[in-house]
């Protein structure tokens, strides 16, 4: 099956070799019985969703692009290939994500472990070879791992990128005015996202963007779009859009949906996940204040916030973070997504959580009371 952008889906009742490679993954990964399988069944599925709920996925059992980039990540172990910086296409997999974890144990500057071999890997790389004294050429070979295998941490425990980012936060200063924000507004040209008695999820995000985009903008903010109206990009081309605008934060706007009418509230989600032992520290810290600001302000459900390893939470290089603001599929949620002085509220409430991410603790303010027009211009 294709997906609205043209990549495949592979689900029960799929043959082919594609899924035999799936199926063989899966098995090299414990996942699935050893033997012969080549067809997409409720045994795949079920070992799918497993993968999905280690990997900080939506757990469907449908293996898409994402996931299946996922499958092919978890196959590699350290030592297993030449680890390099390729500005192109940066390697992703385990391996990589294993790298980042050692290197940042050893106290070596890593942004973030999530197993992207990036600029900030390939220094770190570099830093540690001069070190020992390694030709410091950032490509991680046979040499740099006997290196990283023998050498044990003097200290261990605490988050230096954690760390790092609290006082690149800090440094940024009070003030919205010279910040830039991605606003991405999800789903979008032919991809409707959830629909629901009258409301498209692709429709209600533009319209919430366009007003938080109107607010940052007046308190001296460079406000962008990932998309226009009428476009649909993946989330790889969302989170490249981001990382060119040398954004200092991202939001990514849905609506969420469930073929259980009852099914209702918002949720919010950063970059982290159970497996990897790593997170954003501000991307959670930010999807904290937007849920809390949201659920002070309106009458939606709160459904809390929660790690996820999507792409456009794990390849943006600034915090990020992802909103489902309420169920288009229930009636009580649409009707007020439906109205424009609720979208009102909603914008308003991100804009200040925006805001308050970094204010200093002696002047920010409690969740619900700021307001709009007291914002730091």
């Amino acid at each position: 099956m294709e997906a609205s952008n043209g990549a495949r889906i592979y689900r029960i009742g799929d043959s082919g070799e594609a899924v035999a490679e799936i199926i063989g993954k899966l098995q090299r990964l414990g996942l699935l019985a050893p033997g012969d399988h080549f067809v997409y069944d409720e045994e795949t599925a079920h070992a799918v969703r497993g993968f999905q709920q280690q990997r900080g996925l939506m757990i469907d059992g449908i293996v898409g692009p994402q996931t299946y980039r996922a499958i092919d990540d978890a196959r590699w172990r350290l030592g297993d290939r030449l680890l390099t910086y390729v500005v192109s296409h940066p390697l992703t997999g385990d391996d990589v994500l294993a790298l980042q974890a050692k290197l940042q144990e050893l106290g070596f500057a890593v942004a973030r472990v999530d197993g992207i071999f990036g600029a900030d890997t390939q220094r770190a790389v570099t830093e540690f070879q001069r070190n020992m004294g390694l030709p410091a050429d950032g490509t991680c070979g046979p040499s740099t791992f006997k290196a990283l295998q023998r050498i044990r941490p003097m200290a261990t425990g605490g988050r230096p990128d954690a760390l790092r980012s609290a006082e690149a936060v800090r440094a940024a200063g009070p003030r919205l005015s010279g910040k830039t924000v991605v606003i991405d507004p999800g789903h979008g040209g032919f991809d409707y996202g959830w629909e629901g008695f009258g409301l498209r999820e692709s429709d209600v995000a533009y319209d919430l963007a366009a007003r938080i985009e109107g607010r940052l903008g007046a308190t001296g903010v460079r406000a962008y779009l990932s998309r226009g109206r009428d476009q649909g990009p993946d989330e790889l081309a969302r989170a490249a859009f981001a990382n060119e605008t040398d954004a200092n934060l991202c939001v990514s706007l849905h609506t969420d949906g469930s073929m259980n009418p009852e099914a209702q509230g918002v949720a919010t989600y950063y970059y982290g996940a159970d497996l990897h032992g790593t997170s954003s520290s501000i991307g959670e810290q930010f999807a904290g204040l937007v849920q809390r600001e949201i659920v002070a302000r309106t009458d939606l459900l709160n459904c809390r916030t929660h790690q996820k390893t999507w792409d456009l939470l794990r390849r943006t290089r600034m915090p990020a973070v992802r909103l489902e603001i309420g169920y288009v599929t229930n009636p009580h949620d649409a009707s007020r997504l439906a109205d424009p002085e609720f979208r009102d509220v909603v914008a308003e409430a991100i804009v200040v959580a925006i805001q308050r991410v970094y204010l200093p603790p002696e002047q920010d303010a409690a969740t619900g009371m700021l307001r709009f027009g007291q914002l730091t211009v």
